[in-house]
């Protein structure tokens, strides 16, 4: 099977664990079936064969982008318009996802890279609390319960031939520390690199998004070129 069929599998057999704390929830867009079908959409066009991919990893799925598309940092307007993928979500753009197609553009465009670049999350699936977003690590109860699942999911990832040298993490805050702490237990990767997350550029950045940018571009091609020497 190849990188998009491993990939549609671990998405659509995605459980969510026992023991949620109170209040909280986990959602899963793939169980949406037109959801599915325009993400199985994206993932066979972007992600066939088995071309070994530079792993990014965000934090987890919000309500707006992937928790729409089923595609990490992708809303409904990129999935349609930048990545050719009809789907009826909501039209409505979502901020790191603008920043991360502006990025993959300026790369030069999304079938190059993503042969080169495989973007996930730490937590792959969405949380929940009082109907608005939550990220993994913001309660310590909630926490405590997911870093052993969240380890066995990006192992799990990682098992389909992305590359362990370099893991770089969307986020230079806890999402950064979550990654780091993961990865001194079970040395998933060789090294992590940090880049600022997306949101944080667009909501406090913004005047700097091309430099932010052009950081991204060296980063992510310095990462890529590691892998072919």
């Amino acid at each position: 099977m190849d990188f998009s069929g491993n990939l549609i599998r671990f998405y659509t057999g995605l459980k969510i664990p026992p023991g949620i704390p109170e209040g909280i929830s986990m959602m899963n867009p793939l169980a949406d079936q037109e959801v599915l079908d325009s993400a199985t959409s994206f993932y066979r066009k972007f992600y066939r064969g088995s071309s070994q991919r530079i792993f990014l990893l965000g934090i987890n799925p919000g309500r707006h982008g992937a928790g729409i598309t089923g595609v990490p940092f992708t809303d409904p307007i990129r999935l349609e318009k930048a990545c050719g993928i009809p789907n009826k979500g909501e039209k409505k753009r979502e901020l790191s996802s603008v920043f991360i197609y502006e990025l993959i553009d300026a790369y030069g465009g999304p079938e190059l890279f993503y042969s080169r670049f495989y973007i996930g999350a730490v937590c792959p699936l969405g949380l929940l609390k009082d109907g608005r977003n939550l990220n993994y690590y913001d309660c310590p109860d909630l926490l405590a319960w997911l870093l052993p699942w969240c380890t066995s999911a990006i192992e799990a990832q990682l098992g389909f031939g992305l590359s362990r040298t370099t893991g770089i993490c969307l986020g230079q805050g806890k999402n950064l520390e979550m990654l780091q702490r993961i990865n001194e237990k079970t040395r998933l990767f060789r090294e992590i690199t940090g880049l600022p997350h997306p949101r944080f550029i667009m909501q406090y950045r913004l005047k700097k998004k091309q430099e932010f940018i052009q950081r991204y571009l060296e980063t992510l091609e310095s990462a890529f070129q590691g892998i072919q020497s």
